[in-house]
């Protein structure tokens, strides 16, 4: 699957990745929320929101990833949870750009 580094250091780089991503999700929840959009913002705002659950999940598992034993399962976890993340971004990115338009 993935080729993971030694000594927990795919999770110290997913756990401020996450922390930062989860601000992305908040400031562009903010706008949608400031612009009063309707109609489908209020789906974009849920999978913002959504999002930032994903991101957060990321973040946890990469914390215990790196203060636990079983740390590349976990590692695994993390990672996988970062990219659906990031594709759920995408998607958001992509809805957005529809709906403001």
């Amino acid at each position: 699957m993935i080729k993971l580094l030694k000594n927990n250091n795919l999770s110290r780089h997913i756990l401020p990745s996450s922390a930062t991503m989860i601000g992305v999700c908040i400031t562009a929840l903010s706008i949608i929320k400031l612009a009063r959009f309707s109609g489908l913002a209020l789906w974009l705002s849920h999978l913002l929101a959504l999002n930032s659950l994903v991101f957060l999940t990321s973040g946890v598992l990469s914390y215990a990833a790196m203060r636990s034993n079983q740390s590349t399962r976990l590692e695994q976890y993390a990672d996988i949870a970062f990219i659906i993340g990031l594709i759920l971004l995408s998607l958001a990115t992509v809805f957005m750009a529809v709906v403001i338009d």
